[in-house]
């Protein structure tokens, strides 16, 4: 997978999160500012939560980092939407920071509790998507000969089996209102789930999914297994960058798969099932690649399955 380790370390600001009491997160800035460390040492997310959870099905350790919402600990008869993204390294901070940026002068999303699902613990990040993301064994042609590819279903248990109840067990969450989120090979497992067990979640932001994977295997499977639902029940957005196409000149990622066009493919074929609870918005994203979109994309995201009420 041609993913930028730039982009997947880009939340250099999540060296370390600090595990602070759940009633307090994010309630007084000024604290803390206060309780920051100094003299050198990694900077923290504070207010912020890391917990260890094992996958029984396979005993490989999994992080988790939690955020909470400004108003959780004041407003405590309050229950709230969850957001679930992927690639937790980049994408928990970046949408922790959008769902606050977001309503600064008037709200615009409604807040959620994030839960950032991040990779095994102690593993490279690469080898933790590769195996965790992907629906089949057959790997990307630039994956090291002995990368393990296609363990998708099995995360996905993982996650309705053991994150979630974990996640409504501890936090004052609705279990009605989960919203994937997830960029490249996670809008992959987005799509994936959406068309295997679509009421895992009531919402999904499919980032640039890579359907271009292991020659375009989910699209092809797509009718198949959307034949079998009788109804998708969420609200759905998928973006994909304008210069994720495959156009001569102006092309600065995966130069030999279109993108846009797998995109514009899986939507035209959600909107052709006439799904009545389907909630569909697919958008290309001007002057933006695969490494730039996220943010954009993820912003849309969030505006499309949480406006503010």
């Amino acid at each position: 997978m041609r993913f930028s380790k730039v982009l997947l370390a880009g939340a250099v600001m999540l060296a370390a999160c600090s595990a602070a009491p759940s009633t307090q997160a994010g309630s007084n800035p000024a604290a803390n500012v206060a309780n920051q460390r100094g003299e050198g040492q990694p900077y923290e997310i504070l207010g912020t939560q890391v917990f260890d959870l094992p996958d029984p099905a396979s005993d490989i350790v999994y992080q988790v980092f939690i955020n909470l919402p400004p108003s959780y600990g004041t407003d405590t008869a309050r229950t709230y939407p969850v957001v679930y993204v992927t690639d937790a390294d980049y994408g928990f901070p970046m949408l922790r920071l959008i769902g606050r940026r977001m309503n600064n002068a008037t709200p615009k999303v409604e807040e959620f509790i994030l839960v950032g699902l991040s990779y095994e613990k102690g593993q490279d990040s690469m080898v933790s998507r590769r195996r965790d993301y992907t629906p089949t064994p057959n790997g990307a042609s630039d994956a090291p000969k002995d990368a393990r590819h296609g363990e998708s279903l099995r995360y996905r248990d993982y996650l309705r089996d053991t994150v979630m109840p974990f996640v409504e067990a501890r936090f004052r969450a609705e279990p009605s209102r989960r919203v994937y989120v997830g960029h490249s090979y996670g809008g992959l497992l987005g799509a994936q789930i959406l068309m295997t067990d679509p009421k895992m979640f009531s919402g999904y932001v499919l980032g640039s999914p890579s359907f271009w994977f292991d020659k375009q295997y989910l699209l092809k499977q797509a009718p198949q297994l959307l034949d079998r639902l009788g109804r998708i029940d969420a609200d759905v957005y998928m973006y994909v960058g304008e210069y994720e196409a495959l156009r001569v000149g102006d092309r600065r990622y995966m130069q030999e798969v279109d993108m846009v066009a797998d995109n514009r493919a899986f939507a035209e074929l959600l909107r052709s099932k006439g799904y009545p609870g389907l909630k569909l918005q697919s958008d290309v994203l001007m002057d933006e690649d695969h490494m730039s979109v996220a943010p954009r994309g993820f912003t849309k995201g969030l505006l499309h399955t949480l406006p503010a009420r």
